[in-house]
């Protein structure tokens, strides 16, 4: 079993960046593919985007295409969100998820991933 703790939230105006991580213990980050996702105040939690376990496969939502990148390493247990020109609607609690089916192709789907960390708040500010 893995455990997953984001880090890296915060308030910042709108255009600004933030890049969050996510750090794993308990099992190596690399028998994962991995996710974030956000949940908005009153919304349901949504995808962000996915990384394959060796990072060679990346997905993102169409409203953060260009402005978001995903990464990770393996060798430091991380996975990383690097958020740039931040909008007011990027509000949101952004969680780290795990699925361990790493043999099969990127997930969108909440039900599909096994681990989730407790979340970092992201708010931006216009």
């Amino acid at each position: 079993q893995v455990q997953l703790v984001e880090s890296g939230g915060g308030l910042v105006q709108a255009g600004g960046s933030l890049r969050l991580s996510c750090a794993a213990s308990g099992r190596p980050l690399s028998s994962y593919n991995m996710g974030w996702f956000r949940q908005a105040p009153g919304k349901e939690r949504e995808f962000v985007a996915a990384i394959s376990w060796r990072g060679g496969l990346i997905y993102y939502v169409d409203s953060v295409k260009g402005r978001f990148t995903i990464s990770r390493d393996n060798a430091k247990n991380t996975v990383y969100l690097q958020m740039n020109s931040l909008k007011p609607e990027d509000t949101a609690v952004y969680y780290c998820a795990a699925d361990s089916r790493f043999y099969r192709t990127l997930r969108r789907e909440i039900d599909d991933y096994d681990y989730w960390g407790q979340g970092t708040q992201v708010t931006v500010s216009s």
